[in-house]
């Protein structure tokens, strides 16, 4: 997984492609593979979630523990 992090986009590619991004709106990530917006390291965790979907499936352990992560932001 490749991630490119600027002042105001994030990208995340696995093997070249696209898999999620995030675009800063004032304070707030709004990350395309999350409903809500998130502060910028709940993003980049956001971002390593879809990555580890991809490669691991949804019932993988850290997929889980991430996901509960980032609904208690």
């Amino acid at each position: 997984m490749a991630l490119e992090i600027t002042e105001t986009a994030m990208t995340a590619t696995v093997n070249g492609e696209v898999i999620a991004t995030g675009t800063r709106v004032g304070n707030a990530w709004h990350v395309t593979t999350w409903p809500r917006p998130l502060d910028r390291n709940s993003a980049i965790t956001a971002l390593s979630l879809a990555e580890r979907v991809i490669t691991h499936g949804e019932d993988d352990p850290c997929v889980n523990e991430w996901r509960k992560e980032l609904a208690r932001d």
